[in-house]
C-alpha cells in the first residue's frame, strides 16, 4: 500500500460509534489506505468541550481536508446550531452528493440508480430570518430571505455536469420552481441552461423539471431520471425522497464536497433509542466510505467494498432488523469482513 492518506474520523453520537466500528473493520479488511485522526463532535463535543464542533476537530479537518463522520446529535436548548450546517459553512462544502441505488431487490421499486446533487450553502438555508412584532405579539409575522448567486449556482451545476460525465450518466435534470420563484430559483435554472449551451451540449441530455412535478414523477416512475441537480431546500427534500425508493435512510450515504475539503457521512440520525443495543445497520456509513475511496482515486477498493455489501445482503442474506433480517451489527460486520477477505 502506498503512503497512508490522512483523514479525520468522527464516530458521532448515538449509534455512531457502533456503525463506525463496523465500517473501520471493513476498511481494515480491504487494507485501509487511511491514517485516522480520531475527533469528537455533536453531543460528545458539547459534553467534553462545551462546543458541538471543538477547535481540535475543525483543526484536524483543515489539516487532513478529508473526514468520515457518523451521525451527530444537535443538543436541544442552549441555542446550538446544527453541526452539519456549521461544517458545510466552515469548509465551504458547496456540493452535497446523495446516490440512491437499489441493493436489496423486491421492494416497491427495483433497479433504482439515481444521483441527487444539492447546492449546500445558499437558498433559504442561509437562515436569514426574523419576526415582526405586531400588537404585542412578538411572533406576529415571520420572514425569511433566500439568496442564490450566479457564482454559487454555476459552481454546483458545473460540479453536477462534470460528475455526470465522469460516471457515464446519460441525463441531468435541473429541478427548480422558477414558474413562481422567478428570481430565487430562476437564476439557478437560467445559469444551468446557459452553462449547458456553453460547454456541455451533446455530452448528456439536459432536462428541466418543476420541484412539485419532480416529486410526483419520482414516485410514479423514478426510472425516467438519472442525475437531479437542485437548490438547497429542494435538494434536502428530494435526497430523502430518493432514499425512500431504495429502502430508507439506512441505505443512504452522503458526501459534502468543497474546493478544500470533503466530508463523507451516513445521512441518517443518531438513533439514541437503539444505541448500545447492537442492532444498528451500518450500511449507509459503509457506502459513504466507498464514496470516500472513490474520491481518493481508489475505485478498485470502492468497488470491492460495494460488491461485498451486495453479497452479504443478497447472497448470504445477512441483514439487520430494519431490513427484515435478524443479524446484529456485529454479525453483519463479521459476514461483511469475511466477504471482503474471501472475495
Amino acid at each position: 500500500m502506498s503512503t497512508p492518506i490522512p483523514a479525520t474520523l468522527i464516530p458521532g453520537d448515538g449509534i455512531g460509534p457502533e456503525i463506525m466500528d463496523a465500517t473501520l473493520a471493513a476498511l481494515d479488511a480491504l487494507g485501509s489506505p487511511f491514517e485516522w485522526d480520531r475527533q469528537i463532535a455533536g453531543l460528545g463535543g458539547v459534553q467534553a468541550h462545551g462546543d458541538p464542533l471543538p477547535k481540535a476537530t475543525l483543526d484536524s479537518i483543515r489539516r487532513t481536508r478529508l473526514a468520515l463522520k457518523g451521525p451527530l446529535e444537535t443538543p436541544s436548548g442552549g441555542g446550538y446550531r446544527s453541526s452539519n450546517v456549521r461544517l458545510r459553512e466552515e469548509f465551504q462544502l458547496y456540493a452535497n452528493v446523495r446516490p440512491a441505488r437499489t441493493i436489496i431487490p423486491g421492494g416497491r421499486f427495483d433497479d433504482i440508480d439515481l444521483l441527487v446533487v444539492r447546492e449546500n450553502l445558499e437558498g433559504l438555508y442561509i437562515g436569514h430570518e426574523h419576526y415582526v412584532p405586531i400588537d404585542g405579539d412578538p411572533h406576529a409575522v415571520a420572514m425569511a430571505t433566500g439568496v442564490n448567486t450566479r457564482q454559487g449556482s454555476r459552481r454546483i451545476l458545473e460540479y453536477a455536469f462534470e460528475l455526470a460525465i465522469a460516471q457515464g450518466r446519460k441525463k441531468v435534470s435541473i429541478v427548480h420552481k422558477a414558474n413562481i420563484m422567478k428570481a430565487l430559483t430562476g437564476i439557478f435554472l437560467e445559469t444551468g441552461q446557459q452553462l449547458y449551451q456553453e460547454k456541455y451540449k451533446g455530452r448528456f441530455e439536459l432536462d428541466t423539471v418543476i420541484i412539485d412535478a419532480c416529486a410526483m414523477k419520482l414516485v410514479l416512475n423514478p426510472w425516467q431520471f438519472d442525475v437531479l441537480v437542485t437548490t438547497n431546500l429542494f435538494g434536502d427534500i428530494l435526497s430523502d425522497l430518493v432514499a425512500g425508493l431504495v429502502g430508507g435512510l439506512g441505505m443512504a450515504p452522503g458526501a459534502n464536497i468543497g474546493a478544500d475539503a470533503a466530508i463523507f457521512e451516513a445521512v441518517h440520525g443518531s438513533a439514541p433509542d437503539i444505541a448500545g443495543k447492537g442492532i444498528a445497520n451500518p450500511t449507509a456509513l459503509l457506502l459513504a466510505a466507498a464514496m470516500m475511496l472513490d474520491h481518493c482515486k481508489l475505485p478498485d477498493l470502492a468497488a470491492r467494498l460495494r460488491k461485498a455489501i451486495d453479497d452479504t445482503l443478497n447472497v448470504d442474506q445477512v441483514r439487520t432488523g430494519d431490513l427484515r433480517g435478524t443479524a446484529s451489527t456485529a454479525a453483519y460486520t463479521q459476514a461483511l469482513v469475511s466477504r471482503i477477505r474471501n472475495g
